[in-house]
């Protein structure tokens, strides 16, 4: 059988791709390395969205939630019902391994069950699922986490962030509330410009105040059992530690990009090769979707002003 479209991933993008698809009688498939919205899963347990359900609907679909921003669990709930509602086609835990053009331009991709012919492909990956990682002996160890999860993990325990954006000051400021010992590790000499204007006035003044001491212009060096070091201006320091945040962002999947042979740009944006009109890549009938459009530059797009993507790759598919 041969497919008009495979979806790789299965997140908002990809699934906003798949009802438009549908809609447009293609013959498609979604096929997600994980769970439906995986990277939404990672987020914390007690998150609030920053754009309001109404941005986040697809295709006119209500988005319901008992306040004007939803919640990661609102969230799940709705893009499980976007699956379930619209019946559509969406293969879970079957991760996407390589694409082999064929020579009457058609494509075979490679997945870790098996392999599916198709005329087109679309690439909506996102980029939470890979975090940028410190590079520094003892990341591997069980007590450093790449994603936050919830503040009761972390009751009475030492506990280090890294980073100075918004997931690293609502995950210092949730864990110190809860009865952490907090100290952040910050690369700049200062609070992310860009924190949310409600997070950024309580982080530095818990800073201020001593009750979240922070060390800025500082590198993690080494991560141990019980301890972490850290170079600071004044010197090597090292700390007592239970547990390590290091919530240092994300990057797209790159590593899948090139097993797929997209190109991407040699700059410091990374961002994927493709027409911004129709968001068909260099590869023909080969589509970017999402956020992942933006390369390294996570803070350009969202979920909110990428649902368009659905409607240009379908439609500019359907008129070849």
């Amino acid at each position: 059988m041969t497919y008009d479209l495979i979806i790789v991933g299965g997140g908002p993008s990809g699934i906003n791709v798949a009802i438009s698809a549908q809609k447009a009688g293609l013959k498609y498939v979604i096929l997600e390395k994980g769970m439906v919205v995986n990277s939404l899963f990672n987020f914390p347990v007690n998150m609030t969205f920053f754009s309001t359900s109404l941005k986040l609907e697809i295709h006119d679909i209500p988005f319901i939630s008992h306040g004007d921003k939803p919640t990661r669990s609102e969230a799940l709930e709705y893009y499980r019902r976007l699956i379930q509602s619209q019946q559509l086609r969406i293969n879970l835990y079957e991760e996407v391994k390589s694409m082999t053009p064929v020579g009457d331009g058609t494509y075979t991709i490679t997945s870790s069950k098996g392999e599916y012919h198709t005329r087109a492909v679309c690439v909506a990956t996102g980029f939470y699922d890979t975090p940028n990682l410190l590079q520094i002996p003892g990341e591997d160890l069980p007590k450093v986490k790449h994603y936050y999860d919830d503040p009761h993990a972390y009751i009475g325990q030492k506990v280090l962030v890294i980073g100075a954006a918004n997931s690293a000051c609502d995950a210092a400021l949730e864990c110190w509330r809860k009865g952490a010992a907090v100290t952040m590790a910050i690369r700049g000499d200062s609070i992310y410009d860009r924190v949310k204007y409600w997070i950024k006035p309580d982080i530095e003044n818990r800073i201020k105040e001593g009750s979240i001491p922070a060390y800025f212009n500082t590198t993690v060096t080494e991560i141990r059992p019980d301890e972490v070091d850290l170079l600071t201006p004044t010197g090597p320091v090292t700390l007592p530690n239970d547990f390590v945040l290091a919530m240092t962002g994300y990057q797209p999947n790159y590593s899948l990009f090139a097993a797929l042979g997209l190109p991407v740009n040699d700059d410091d944006a990374c961002k994927p090769v493709f027409d911004e009109n129709t968001l068909e890549t260099s590869l023909p009938n080969v589509y970017m979707a999402g956020v992942a459009c933006a390369g390294k530059q996570t803070s350009k797009l969202f979920i909110e002003n990428t649902r368009d993507h659905g409607a240009v790759i379908v439609g500019n598919l359907v008129k070849k």
